[in-house]
């Protein structure tokens, strides 16, 4: 049985998060959960404490993702012939367990609190809530344009939005104890957010363990792709077919082609990854040929 393999290689796959997008998110974020922190524990406030807490793992969050980002932009180096994009999907998948770890805390702490509520400076706990959805809204900004295509990038943009709606429950909460005395709204509120935020994060979760895993990224049909390879002028059978995500942007596939006439040349390989980046953003395809048994028929020309 005579093989050949053959590369085919599109680069137009999307940008990655620039790093002014992170050093800004960064920036924000610490400088506000240190005014946070600082008068949380002036006032006494769990609630500020609490959200500067989770702001802390947004710093740490944002951090990772950035130096994953970072070494995705290095290229293949030694060991590592595919280069350093997979750290995205591991970035992604640790931004998810640390929001859902974070929700844990919070929500611990809210239901400790919850039957006996001590008082707060609700004046001042709003006025620094507002801020918070100003810091964390405007950081959520600056990835919300690449969360549509790269799973490190949405995982920094969930954890700021939900951030924000975070603070703001905590500005609607301080509002109606300064009105009505209702302290236990506070942590009512923080139960109430808490669980939201794990909804939410469940599905970046579950994409990153999906990718972490060397499962098809989301929107790539398996059955697709064959259907699509086997329709390949001259191709008669499709076997040992993978996809897997080199990083949270780009897609690699493999597949052994069964073609009876033989190897049709490079132009067909060049047409086969075009075909594939096109149809379903493949970035990196490696094609096997395999002549299979005899060719009873002259090979159809590469279109």
């Amino acid at each position: 049985m005579a093989q050949d393999h053959n590369h085919g290689h599109t680069h137009a796959h999307a940008a990655p998060v620039g790093d002014s997008a992170f050093a800004w998110g960064l920036a924000l974020n610490v400088g506000y959960l240190t005014l946070e922190a600082g008068i949380g524990f002036w006032i006494g406030s769990l609630a500020l404490l609490a959200d500067a807490a989770h702001n802390l793992t947004d710093a740490g969050g944002l951090l990772i993702a950035w130096g994953a980002a970072a070494a995705a932009r290095l290229g293949p180096r030694g060991a590592f012939s595919y280069g350093f994009g997979r750290g995205t999907i591991l970035a992604a998948l640790t931004n998810a367990l640390a929001i859902l770890i974070g929700v844990g805390v919070v929500l611990a702490e809210a239901v400790s609190r919850i039957g006996d509520p001590p008082p707060v400076a609700a004046g001042l706990v709003g006025w620094v809530a507002a801020l918070g959805i100003a810091v964390n809204a405007g950081t959520a900004l600056l990835f919300m344009k690449a969360a549509a295509h790269d799973l490190n990038a949405k995982g920094a943009f969930l954890h700021m939005a939900a951030d924000a709606g975070v603070s703001a429950a905590v500005v609607v909460a301080a509002i109606l104890m300064a009105l009505t005395g209702a302290w236990w709204l506070d942590p009512a509120a923080a139960i109430l957010v808490s669980v939201a935020i794990a909804w939410t994060s469940w599905g970046l979760l579950r994409s990153a363990l999906r990718l972490a895993l060397d499962g098809a990224p989301e929107g790539v049909d398996r059955d697709a792709l064959r259907a699509d390879l086997a329709a390949l002028p001259g191709v008669t059978g499709v076997h040992d077919l993978h996809v897997w995500a080199l990083s949270t942007t780009r897609t690699a596939l493999s597949a052994h082609l069964t073609m009876p006439c033989g190897h049709p040349g490079d132009a067909f390989l060049e047409d086969a990854a075009h075909r594939l980046h096109d149809r379903f953003d493949v970035d990196h395809v490696t094609l096997q040929i395999e002549l299979g048994e005899g060719c009873d028929q002259v090979c159809a020309p590469v279109r």
